[in-house]
Formats: C-alpha cells, structure tokens, sequence
C-alpha cells in the first residue's frame, strides 16, 4: 500500500482519546483500531505482534544481517485529541495545489488560505489532503503510524537493503497525557527510538518543555447581591484575582522558542465556588521550578489576605525535558540529522513547545527523539497534511534503518 492509501484509511477509524474516562485505553474506538492495526502489521509480514489488553501493540522486523546491528524503535499513538470530532467521513485531497484558498465545506464556511496560514505556500503543485471542516484531519498522529508501516513494507519488499532488528510500537492515550503510562520498555527491547510526531519535514527535535498541571480550588461565600457589602466573598472574582497576578506575558500567546508560560486552560464556577486549571511549561528546570514556586506564591498571598485558606492548590508534575536523557547518547540526533542531509532535507533542530510519549519513555530508559511526519495545523479543523511530505518521512525512517546497519 502507498502511504496516502494507508493514512486514508486509518482517518476513517474513530479513536478519540477522553481525558474524563478512567480505563486504558480511554475510548473503545482506540481498543477497535489497533486490532485492525496489529492484523496489518501481521499481513505485511512482521513477527511478533502483539496487542495488550491495555491497548498497546508491538511488533518486530527482524535483523537481515548476520553482524551485530543496534536494535532501534519507532513509536507512533493511536488516539486523537479530543478537541474536535476525529472520524473523517470526507477527506478532501487537492491534487496539485495552486497556491490559492482551499474551501473546505461545501458551504464555503471554512477556508483553509495562506494568507492566515502562510507556510501552505511552501506546498505549491504538492497533494494536500485536509477535511471538510466538520472534524480533525487526524495527522496528529495517523500520519506517523501510516509512515512506520509503509516504511517496515518497504524494508520487507527489498531485502537487499540491509537493516538490524526494529522495533514497532503504538501507544493509546498520548494525547490526554497517557501514552507511556503503561508502556513495556524491557519488552520492546530497543537501545534507541523515535516518535513520529512531529510537523514540517525535517523537524527533528530533541528538547521539550518541562511540565506540571495545577488545580485550583476556591470556596467562596455567597450572599444576595443585595445586601453583600462586608459580607459576599465572590469565588470568581478571587479566581480573576489570582489570573491577573502571574505575569502577562508569559502566557502562550505571548511566549515562543525557549520561552515558558502559564495557561488557563478551564475556569468555572459560581460566586460560592470557582475551579481553576492552568498547564505550566518551561524547558529550563530552573525558570519551571520557579512558576511552580510563583503560583504557590500568589495562593499564599490571596489567602492571607482572607485570613483564611479560601484557596486550595495541587501542582502536579507531569513530565520532564529529555535532552538530559539525549544528550549523553547524541548519536541517536546524529543519525537522524545524517539520514535527512543524505536524502537532501534540511534538519531543522528545534525544541518542541509541548511534549511527546519520547519524553516520558526518555525517562524510562529508551531515549526518544521525535521526528516530522509532515502534518500542519494539529487539533483543529484546518489541519491538512501534504502526500509528499509524508513520503518524506518513510524515506528517513528508511534511511535511519540502513544507516544503523551501516554503524
């Protein structure tokens, strides 16, 4: 199968992830698709396949050469986010595409035009494919599994070119945080990795942020507004309060590269009680611990001035920077970064302002670098990915397995 072939029908599987489900995976339609996935991965002819009950599916290419070749993985996720819809009934491909707006929905409501969205430009007389507005393209990360298969059928369909063992694995749950919960590292048996899941071709990224999720609680008391004065302590106007106390401009849409932020990502609540959520990012450990610090800060200050604990915070951890893991072992950049200048695509090394499940398995002892699968425009409904782009990707992922065999 062609690759565009292969990612088209995997859209068609409906495998949002649901941060409010308890089990793993978090949806039913995730369980359904990789049972389908783990079929294929036996008909194109890998060994070792199997599925967990969990959700987690693994398979082997074997060695083709007699000489001892590091075992190396690639790790893709299964789900998508759960902003939008996920299950694409109507994808649209634009075969060569002119450079002009790409209407999406028949109705002309959604338009996808490089004058909001610039880079499509770089994909003049390419092959887009996109939705019809209504739902996610699910590039993010369908894309990435499609390129690993067709890769792994490549290799399988020209034994001459030469490869040591590989490893296959795909996770559930990566968008709501999950992915490598319950990953089995001593059972995939690989030295190094790369999660395809990244954007343009030739991201290559190796530094992520540092993470934590915070969870505010604020008990208010309500009295008629009527007769409030001294006496109505409003939860929402506390939780306005606290937002107004971290800096302003360390919010994401003030912040890029290095730069860390707090977020607000859900505020509710009536005046006698108020939730607040907030995501805290920074690559730097020492800039991370301190907006932990800082937040813990303003609680404080607002529940002295009440005389009382009106606020009640948990700051949770989440995940760490893995260029501290990377580093030691920069051969696994290098051959990436190699494998790309030999197929003429510019590495573009770059921190990831997010995070990856190669960022936790970094931490679990499989060092994890993340690499481009071509996608644009994640999580929304103008997502759109070109079909070159991502033949691109199986090329490198090819090229990375030649060029283990070659160390």
């Amino acid at each position: 199968m062609r690759v565009e072939e292969r990612f088209l029908k995997y859209i068609s599987f409906d495998s949002k992830s649901d941060t409010c489900s308890k089990s793993c995976p978090s949806t039913p339609g995730q369980l359904e698709f990789a049972k389908y996935l783990k079929k294929e991965l036996e008909e194109v002819g890998l060994t070792d396949v199997t599925l967990d009950e969990n959700g987690y599916l693994m398979a082997k290419l074997p060695s083709n050469v007699i000489r001892e070749v590091v075992t190396i993985g690639f790790i893709s996720h299964m789900d998508t986010a759960p902003d939008m819809y996920g299950k694409v009934d109507n994808p649209k491909i634009v075969r060569a595409y002119d450079g002009g707006d790409i209407v999406l929905d028949e109705g002309g409501e959604y338009i996808l035009s490089p004058v909001d969205f610039p880079e499509l430009l770089n994909y003049k007389g390419m092959d887009i494919v996109t939705t019809d507005g209504t739902t996610l393209l699910g590039a993010d990360d369908k894309a990435g599994l499609a390129e690993i298969v067709t890769a792994m059928e490549h290799l399988l369909s020209n034994p001459e070119i030469e490869h040591g063992e590989i490893m296959i694995g795909f996770t559930p749950d990566e968008e709501i945080g999950r992915g490598a919960n319950l990953f089995d590292v001593n059972k995939f048996g690989a030295k190094y990795a790369y999660t395809m899941d990244g954007g343009e071709v030739g991201e290559l990224e190796y530094e992520n942020f540092n993470a934590a999720g915070v969870k505010i609680n604020i008990a208010g008391r309500n009295v008629h507004p009527g007769s409030a004065k001294g006496k109505m302590i409003n939860a929402l106007s506390i939780a306005m309060e606290i937002d107004s106390m971290l800096p302003k401009t360390s919010r994401p849409e003030y912040t890029d590269k290095y730069e860390g932020f707090y977020h607000l990502v859900e505020l509710k609540g009536e005046p006698e009680s108020a939730y607040m959520e907030y995501i805290v990012r920074d690559h730097d450990k020492v800039k991370f611990e301190d907006k932990k610090i800082e937040i813990k800060r303003v609680v404080e200050h607002i529940n002295s001035r009440y005389g009382q604990e009106r606020v009640k915070l948990e700051v949770e951890d989440q995940y760490y920077n893995m260029r501290e893991k990377i580093e030691p072992v920069m051969e696994v950049v290098e051959v990436a970064k190699r494998s790309m200048d030999e197929l003429g695509i510019e590495a573009k090394v770059k921190p990831i302002r997010g995070g990856t499940d190669g960022a936790r398995l970094s931490y679990m002892g499989l060092p994890c670098p993340n690499i481009f699968t071509g996608g644009h425009n994640f999580h929304g409904r103008f997502e759109y990915i070109p079909i070159q782009s991502m033949e691109k990707a199986v090329e490198v992922i090819v090229r990375i397995c030649e060029n283990y065999a070659k160390l």
